[in-house]
């Protein structure tokens, strides 16, 4: 009996997880000629992706040189090769450097799938050798959600701290302006306000904008293409084990709305699942202590499945002590933490430890914040978690997280059961650290040294404000740092931030062409992995915005050439199954 004859369905490629990464490899498999299929255990598609910024980082890209920038391999080659250093074989930095504007420019032309760079969004560490002040991170073009037909109401929804009031979706370049307080910050709210609400066709359907951008504005482009292309994806489909015959995987097992069943890959698997940021049991074991599902900003929807199904049948395990770091704040009612990615550059604001001093550089790159925090912490500081200090002006004029800017969103506007438990307020700095139980002294002094910073614009503790990176999420209209604003103005507010994340980083060990490996280096025939069910091309570090959905999605488009070839090649003959 032959494989076939014991398989519920049967496909030339099987992709596991309905992500960016995911749904290219499922594309570009069939732009090749093969059948495909996306499996997806949840009811909702888009993974982690679709609640993302929906960025994508991209050197070289076909946007920098029409925009005014420049860029090269080799300066790309060397600012990769600083960051991460020797842990990634140079083969897999490469391959992502030459595949990745490739991937952009194939899904663009043969999907309709579009992307534009973000130009003044610069890379995490603009200093170092290669790195840029700008150009390599891109963003998806607009999408129209009224494309999607019925599919639209199976995507998994934006949060709301990505969109305007809750309800308006803003690209990156907008949240930029707006945040910021750039010149027309205004207008431009008004304009963006005015198109949702009159909208009112739409409105009649749906509270979710029709305008699909970030995260939202990928997810909407590549299932629409899955559609034009007859693509299918299952929902509620869950991978349980892989299928091997003679070392070489052939299929899947699931879980279908409670039936088990079995589906076939002739020419190859690609797990795009995600990572294990929901698995308690997995965070114990391999992260930093303290750690706690309660403190992620994923949806609670990644369990590890596609690492423990590879490791199952002998594939090898890298960089599982990490994480796609970022510091991460509770607000009631939602499922999962919201990351603050933004508010620690604005001026007025200090982050400090239970002795009330400062530990790192608010405004630094979010990974870097949640390493400095877990590092002082080890010190005995008391720093996971830790506080973010502000005073009524900060209150007044940025958003913090939990609230938009108390200008548009008051304090008599917050539910009355948040004050000092979800947000934390008093009249003096004294009262401010008896409330959250920081050392007062240490609080007092602090406070005093950062108005000094302010005053002379200059923080000679860790150079706030010194880097673009830094300033990008600033107000220019402070002078003379747009990062340091002095905190004199009661009330006083703190917010706790806990040690979170926006994925796992730990996965199965890929090579270059994203075939996933043994422990002795070995290629395990017919399985591939990408985003973060793979170990990361990026390291243990972070070198700009889109470092995760980029590689991603690159490492998808080539699984899917690779299984093409391979195809071509060397026709799958599957025997029975193991």
């Amino acid at each position: 009996m032959s494989s076939s004859d014991n398989f519920d369905q049967q496909f030339d490629v099987i992709v596991v997880g309905s992500g960016g990464g995911g749904m290219t490899a499922a594309l570009v498999a069939q732009s090749h000629g093969l059948s495909s299929v996306v499996l997806e255990k949840s009811d909702k598609y888009g993974g982690t992706s679709a609640v993302s910024g929906g960025g994508i980082w991209i050197p070289c890209n076909d946007d920098i040189a029409p925009n005014g920038g420049s860029d090269s391999y080799d300066e790309a080659l060397t600012y990769l090769k600083t960051c991460i250093g020797p842990e990634v074989p140079v083969e897999r930095i490469e391959a992502y450097l030459k595949h990745a504007p490739e991937m952009v420019r194939y899904m663009r032309n043969t999907f309709g799938v579009k992307y534009t760079n973000v130009p003044k969004y610069p890379d995490y560490y603009p200093n170092k050798t290669g790195g840029k002040d700008g150009q390599r991170s891109m963003e998806p073009v607009d999408f129209d959600a009224s494309l999607l037909g019925a599919e639209f109401d199976k995507q998994r929804e934006a949060f709301k701290g990505t969109l305007l009031m809750g309800r308006i979706a803003m690209t990156q370049r907008e949240a930029h302006v707006l945040f910021s307080r750039s010149p027309g910050w205004v207008m431009l709210t008004v304009k963006m306000l005015l198109k949702y609400w009159f909208d009112l066709g739409w409105r009649f359907k749906t509270h979710r904008d029709r305008r699909q951008v970030l995260g939202q504005g990928m997810v909407s482009a590549l299932r629409y293409a899955m559609m034009q292309k007859n693509v299918p994806l299952v929902l509620e489909t869950g991978m349980d084990s892989l299928i091997t015959e003679n070392g070489r995987v052939v299929g899947v097992n699931v879980i279908q709305k409670g039936r088990k069943l079995r589906y076939g890959a002739r020419h190859g698997v690609v797990l795009a699942c995600g990572g294990f940021e929901s698995n308690q049991k997995m965070r114990d074991q391999y992260l930093a202590k303290p750690t706690t599902i309660e403190w992620t900003a994923a949806p609670p929807i990644n369990h590890g499945d596609g690492i423990l199904a590879g490791q199952n049948i002998g594939a090898a395990l890298k960089h599982m002590d990490k994480v796609w770091g970022s510091p991460t704040v509770r607000k009631p009612g939602t499922e999962q933490q919201i990351t603050l990615f933004i508010e620690r550059g604005m001026p007025g604001c200090v982050a400090v430890n239970s002795k009330g001093k400062r530990f790192t550089n608010e405004a630094a790159p979010y990974p870097d914040f949640r390493d400095a925090m877990y590092a002082d912490d080890a010190k005995g500081n008391g720093t996971a978690p830790c506080w973010l200090i502000f005073d009524a002006t900060f209150r007044y004029k940025y958003p913090m997280g939990i609230f938009l800017p108390g200008q548009i969103e008051p304090d008599a506007s917050l539910p009355k059961n948040w004050l000092d438990k979800v947000y934390f307020k008093a009249g003096s700095i004294e009262e401010l650290a008896a409330k959250i139980k920081v050392d007062v002294n240490g609080l007092k002094q602090t406070v005093t040294d950062m108005n000094g910073f302010a005053e002379k614009g200059v923080d000679p503790q860790f150079g706030k404000g010194t880097t673009s990176i830094d300033r990008y999420y600033s107000d220019p209209s402070v002078k003379p740092n747009s990062c340091l604003g002095p905190i004199v103005k009661a009330p006083f507010y703190a917010v706790q931030m806990y040690p979170g994340e926006i994925g796992t980083k730990g996965g199965l060990v890929t090579d270059a062409q994203a075939r996933v490996l043994r422990e002795d280096g070995s290629v395990i025939a017919g399985l591939f992995a990408t985003g973060n069910t793979s170990a990361p091309v990026m390291g243990a570090t972070y070198p700009g915005a889109g470092s995760t959905l980029g590689p991603a999605m690159a490492f998808g488009y080539v699984a899917a050439k690779v299984i093409a070839e391979e195809a071509k090649q060397k026709p799958a003959q599957l025997g029975a199954a193991a």
